[in-house]
């Protein structure tokens, strides 16, 4: 099919301009190849899409003046979630997240009192979780050359990594003998944490943590391809056979461009993903850190040559990698506290959603039956099926019904990214 599209793309353009089509061709397509999809793995990076939007939402009117804020002003704020349409249609299509309602002939917007009961539950979590948000900073800073992190860049992966977003004055000021901030050159852009101590026992990879329980005495990735891909496992197995290198040694000494570089790399990338909520991160963020984790500029194209480890996606124009042997089909293996709370946040707009599309096929059920156009089958459908998917908020069509056995589609498009 390459050679196919190239050859049509170098015959159609005879022009001097040929080399540079063909050359847009293939920076376009190949800039950073995908990996075969996984409906699995697809399905759970669709599935926090609209939680990501929503808890943007509940800070934004947790920060606002007594918890309550105008749909105005929450419109406005629709262009940085990158958004579009009405937010007040937004925020109906969540009744049990979000109260709306009207005072003074302009609409405002506070929070349920379950989810102002699943903020709590969050808030209490991150006070007991201190202790994993500090060991986690902790690897974090050993696995970069220099035992520091810029706060600008770290500020980009504290939501992957779960800390509150006042650590900075929550948590790092009772630990003094581990970290401090460094700022040499005054700008606040330059502002450091760098870790004074250095924990041997925290420099344990999760590879290596993973052989230990297994009872094995050398550090080996596992794969998660289907035995069918024959030569994937041939060539994991080959790189598999070479030594495990810890992410927590300096790599300073490593040959860029080795066999022993590479290996270091995947555990370094391996050991990430692993310190993250969900075992996964986008590849630009992981990007910004090339010089503070020795990382190559080409990292897209490492991570594409171990399929079995790891698995890339270009799910929303964003080229994510996540970890494979974190997930067991669409749902992580080991879920931390946090992720707990979160999921039930998930499912409380999912309750949500289910309640907006019962009232919304209702009054377009009563609209189709004043048209006299509601066929005989619609009529004597059971009402327990009500189930619809999200419907555009500028259109009036009549919802669709599903019976138990397409109950998967639903789910399937319940967090479907064409809506506004």
């Amino acid at each position: 099919m390459f050679v196919n599209n190239l050859n049509r793309c170098s015959h159609n353009h005879n022009s001097p301009s040929s080399s540079s089509s063909i050359f847009y061709y293939l920076h376009r397509n190949f800039s950073l190849w995908s990996m075969k999809k996984d409906p699995d793995l697809e399905s759970a990076l669709s599935r926090n899409r609209r939680w990501i939007v929503n808890n943007q939402i509940k800070n934004i009117i947790l920060r606002y003046p007594n918890q309550d804020a105008p749909v105005k002003f929450l419109q406005k704020k629709f262009k940085t979630l990158d958004l579009q349409g009405k937010a007040l249609n937004w925020l109906k299509k969540y009744p049990c997240c979000f109260d709306v309602y009207l005072q003074n002939d302009e609409y405002h917007c506070k929070l349920s009192k379950r989810m102002l009961f699943l903020v709590e539950e969050e808030e209490s979590v991150k006070e007991t979780q201190e202790p994993v948000f500090v060991e986690r900073l902790s690897k974090l800073l050993m696995l970069s050359v220099n035992h520091r992190l810029n706060v600008v860049k770290l500020n980009e992966l504290k939501r992957n990594l779960g800390f509150p977003d006042d650590y900075l004055i929550r948590i790092l000021p009772k630990y003094p003998d581990t970290f401090r901030f460094v700022n040499h050159s005054g700008r606040r852009s330059s502002m450091e944490i760098e870790l004074l101590s250095w924990n041997p026992d925290l420099a344990i990879s999760a590879v290596e943590v993973s052989a230990r329980k297994q009872g094995s005495s050398k550090p080996c990735f596992s794969c998660s391809l289907p035995s069918t891909w024959v030569k994937s496992w041939e060539r994991f197995n080959e790189f598999n056979a070479t030594p495990y290198i810890s992410p927590y040694v300096d790599s300073r000494g490593l040959l860029e461009g080795s066999k022993e570089m590479e290996k270091r790399i995947v555990g370094l990338v391996h050991e990430l993903l692993s310190l993250t909520l969900w075992k996964k991160m986008s590849i630009v963020k992981m990007g910004h850190f090339k010089r503070e984790f020795n990382l190559p500029e080409k990292l897209n194209i490492l991570l594409l040559k171990h399929p079995g480890i790891f698995y890339v996606s270009n799910k929303y124009q964003i080229y994510t990698v996540l970890l494979r042997e974190g997930y067991n089909g669409s749902e992580l293996i080991d879920k931390d506290p946090l992720v707990v709370v979160k999921d039930k946040f998930g499912e409380l707009m999912q309750e949500g959603l289910h309640e907006y599309n019962r009232r919304r096929y209702e009054v377009n059920l009563e609209k189709q039956r004043k048209k006299g156009i509601v066929s005989v089958r619609k009529e004597k459908r059971k009402e327990g099926s009500t189930e619809m998917t999200e419907q555009d908020d500028s259109g009036d069509k009549l919802g669709g019904l599903f019976d138990p056995e397409e109950r998967k589609r639903f789910y399937k498009v319940l967090f479907d990214d064409d809506a506004p």
